[in-house]
């Protein structure tokens, strides 16, 4: 009998050191879009459809999400600069349109042709975090709100020419937004796509996050990936151990402006569009609410928390308005992911300024 109870204890303990370390509020969003998902085929919602969508929309931000990871390691903290990476990988996309490549050899050249210009802006991006070591994440946001109004203008100076990108009626300067289904769109998500129903996996976009999570996964697990992972948990320590710190903390900001570049790329494959101008303004929000709801804190990241993070921030936004709709039968939709997805950013922002403390 005091055997039985011992192991009933124990079952117990660590299941409540299970649910501790998930931790309550991912437990009641976790719960809350189980309940969606339940509620769902009741409302007149094609069930199916939008598991579609919720997966859809995974394989399309994960890798955003996966580019906060190196610089969380470094101490860096959440990469708020998001769109400095993203910008090259618009100019990445828009000239290996502009040269003419369709199919494949397009999503390719686009990251050929992006990486020079993530390596370069990473760069400098890092030189000016390592100057204002303490105020990253603040500094961040006013860079990568500067780059994107300074590309605004370079959009419409540039010299594209390919009609399918330029504005019309002077032929010169891109527009807003243009499909790139001639182009690169949906090279990942047709790539080995599995259609059951009306259930549709993205097989091909999945398989390339599990390759850039896998790279990650290895990268932190080499001599330089615990370098990188020492200086953001002691950089003291780290200096004394001989890591040249501003170094690590540089590499991981490239790293992580190159994640943006691809993930911006896997995101426009597979919503079929290219959005210019003021559309990464506020990309990078989505991918730190992301990853704080999976679990990292300021300089502790890992890519479970990328995947559950990304999972049920998509999952709610996606979810939410859709069934709301059908139980209301009033098309809201639009005000209510707004709702949604800005409730959920102020909670994970809240929450990380919680941990900070």
């Amino acid at each position: 009998m005091s055997g039985k109870t011992r192991t009933e204890l124990t079952a117990g303990g660590n299941l409540r050191d299970t649910l501790r370390e998930f931790g309550l509020p991912r437990l009641i969003i976790a719960a809350f879009l189980l309940l969606m998902f339940i509620i769902a085929p009741f409302t007149g919602v094609n069930f199916w459809a939008q598991i579609t969508n919720v997966i859809n929309r995974f394989s399309w931000n994960a890798v955003l999400v996966l580019a906060m990871v190196p610089m969380v390691h470094s101490g860096c903290g959440l990469n708020f600069g998001l769109p400095v990476g993203i910008i090259a990988g618009l100019l990445g996309a828009t000239l290996s349109i502009e040269f003419g490549f369709t199919g494949f050899a397009s999503f390719v050249m686009a990251i050929l042709i992006a990486t020079p210009f993530a390596l370069a802006f990473g760069m400098a991006y890092g030189w000016l975090l390592n100057k204002i070591k303490g105020g990253e994440m603040m500094i961040a946001t006013y860079v990568g709100f500067s780059v994107v109004s300074f590309f605004c203008m370079m959009w419409l100076v540039l010299p594209y020419k390919k009609p399918d990108m330029a504005w019309g009626f002077e032929g010169t300067g891109l527009r807003t937004t243009f499909p790139v289904d001639k182009y690169y769109g949906g090279v990942l998500s047709n790539f080995l796509k599995i259609e059951i129903g009306k259930l549709v996996i993205p097989t091909g976009a999945l398989l390339f996050f599990a390759f850039l999570a896998f790279l990650m996964w290895a990268f932190l697990h080499t001599k330089t990936g615990t370098a990188m992972t020492a200086v953001g948990s002691n950089p003291t320590f780290a200096r004394a151990a001989g890591i040249h710190v501003d170094r690590i903390r540089m590499l991981s900001v490239v790293m992580s402006t190159w994640l943006a570049a691809i993930g911006i790329l896997v995101y426009e494959q597979g919503f079929g569009f290219v959005q210019l101008y003021n559309a990464p303004f506020n990309m990078a929000l989505p991918a730190v609410s992301a990853i704080l709801i999976g679990g990292a804190t300021a300089n502790k990241a890992s890519i479970t928390n990328v995947v559950i993070g990304t999972i049920l921030f998509q999952g709610i936004v996606t979810m939410t308005p859709t069934v709301m709709n059908g139980l209301i039968n009033l098309d809201i939709s639009e005000v209510l992911r707004m709702v949604v997805s800005n409730g959920m950013i102020l909670y994970a922002l809240t929450r990380k300024s919680e941990v900070s403390r």
